[in-house]
């Protein structure tokens, strides 16, 4: 298949990345003769993560690489064989080494589209078999990136535009997957990727310099100007500081709390930064991880103010200011604040392990197969699916903002901007009527009978389209405390056809 050809496509998951459930599950479609029945599932969650009113929808680019790469080795076939029942016919085997994915269809919400509960995030259509195998590493791929970004979307909207945010948790993370899962999608939501003792001049001209000896001379201009004694800052964490500046001049920013952010941090940073800028560099930034970090900002922006306009280098009142230091969502909210000195933020566990909601809680369900809806009847209301193979609408208003997400059956006419529409809210015993200014189809075909419809979008754009569509969500869905729930509604005809099935009627 074309996954052959993409090294990538082997990074996103293995076929045996699922549960023996589904193994048992496929035996038990294959011995009542229906593997190849055709079979739609969607995947979806039924409420927003973090207490939230949206989520963005991500993984799907691993959801691609896995399916264009899905086939079973003689290995994974021989452990399937271990623990499955001793009577399995062989034939079952030989059927499981003939799998791949190429009458495999797949409609999706773009990544860093904004998702809501019942909404699927994927439709996945093809053999009963072959899909039923799919639902754990699909859910897997699509969960946990889809929560990670709308972790990071959280955290952008409380840090505001301005603030630079890192996501810096790939050693806190779930183990290497997971911290590189974390790092990619967490991007996609709103945090940024990072950018001989002798060093020549900046522009180019003039023998070297010894940067360690001209550090000390401006450690004893710096000391002097803060009130220290020359033998307190560190001469190690000094040596440290200049290594670093030998190595990256034009990126230089020093750690300074590794011994004492006020008798030695701060001035051996000085010290390494004025030396560099007489050579005509400039430092890039501090950054501070433990103590107050908002009091602690706004006390080295003063001295930073102060030192420029000592020793007359206006560029140092400017010097990004970077804190970390397990920062969650309080903690930033208090650190972009108006007012505040902190330029960038850095977080980690907070990002990568989503502490408030671990788990996404998305779900896999059978929707039709072959051509006749099928629905989940249980008796707790939030529980039952949906029947039947649907398309999905995003109905906007005049600004362009979204005002609901409507469900409607495949077969039924696409709604039209202006058009006066009978829709079922949620649980409501009459059903109201909306006019939308616009109309957007949410689904895209990607991939058919398991060949790629169009080039995926790089994970900038998919970012881009991220920051696009939470901008236009109105303030009272995108607060984080208390949102007010975004209405996901279903067409007249969806809604009979649910009545229906509940009532014990074919369709």
């Amino acid at each position: 298949m074309a996954a052959e050809q993409d090294p990538e496509a082997r990074a996103a998951a293995r076929p045996l990345l699922t549960d023996l459930y589904q193994a048992t599950m496929a035996l038990g479609y294959w011995r009542a003769g229906r593997a190849r029945d055709a079979a739609e599932f969607e995947l979806f969650f039924r409420r927003c993560p973090f207490g939230g009113a949206f989520a963005l929808a991500a993984g799907l680019r691993d959801c691609v690489r896995f399916l264009r790469a899905f086939r079973l080795r003689d290995a994974d076939v021989q452990f399937l064989a271990s623990v499955l029942p001793p009577d399995t016919d062989p034939a079952f085997f030989e059927h499981l080494r003939a799998l791949d994915c190429s009458e495999v269809t797949v409609r999706a919400l773009p990544e860093g589209s904004l998702a809501f509960p019942g909404v699927p995030l994927l439709q996945v259509s093809g053999p009963l078999l072959v899909v039923q195998l799919l639902e754990t590493p699909l859910l897997c791929l699509v969960s946990y990136a889809s929560l990670v970004a709308t972790n990071a979307a959280r955290l952008r909207l409380i840090a505001g535009p301005e603030k630079r945010l890192l996501e810096m948790g790939l050693r806190r993370a779930q183990g290497p997957d997971g911290g590189l899962t974390a790092s990619t999608y967490s991007y996609l939501g709103g945090s940024e990727v990072p950018p001989d003792p002798m060093l020549a001049p900046a522009a180019g001209e003039g023998p070297g310099v010894d940067l360690a000896a001209k550090a000390q001379v401006w450690l004893e201009q710096v000391c002097a100007h803060l009130g220290l004694g020359v033998q307190e800052p560190h001469p190690g964490e000094r040596a440290a500081f200049v290594a670093y500046a030998l190595a990256f001049p034009r990126a230089f920013q020093g750690l300074l709390d590794t011994y004492s952010v006020w008798r030695s941090g701060l001035p051996n940073f000085l010290a390494v930064a004025l030396a560099l800028g007489e050579l005509g560099y400039r430092a890039v930034g501090v950054r501070l991880d433990s103590g107050d970090l908002l009091q602690q900002a706004q006390e080295i922006r003063k001295v930073f103010r102060a030192a420029a306009a000592q020793f007359q280098v206006p560029w140092l009142e400017s010097v990004l200011i970077v804190v970390s230091n397990n920062i969650d969502e309080e903690a930033l909210a208090r650190l972009a604040q108006e007012g505040s000195e902190v330029n960038v933020i850095g977080i980690g566990t907070s990002v990568v392990t989503c502490p408030q909601q671990p788990s996404l809680g998305g779900v896999y369900k059978l929707v039709a197969v072959g051509g006749q809806p099928r629905m989940k009847l249980t008796e707790d209301p939030e529980k039952q699916t949906l029947p039947g193979s649907k398309a999905a609408f995003r109905l906007l208003g005049s600004d362009g903002s979204p005002l609901m997400d409507m469900l409607q059956l495949a077969e039924e006419p696409v709604p039209q901007a202006g058009q006066e529409l009978r829709v079922w809210p949620p649980g409501a015993q009459e059903p109201c009527t909306v006019r939308p200014a616009q109309v957007e189809p949410l689904l895209r075909l990607c991939l058919q009978q398991g060949q790629l419809c169009e080039p995926l979008p790089s994970l900038a754009e998919s970012r881009a389209l991220a920051q696009l569509s939470l901008s236009r969500l109105s303030p009272e869905h995108r607060r984080l405390r208390s949102p007010a729930q975004y209405q996901v509604v279903l067409s007249e005809r969806l809604q009979a056809l649910v009545n229906s099935l509940c009532a014990g009627q074919s369709p």
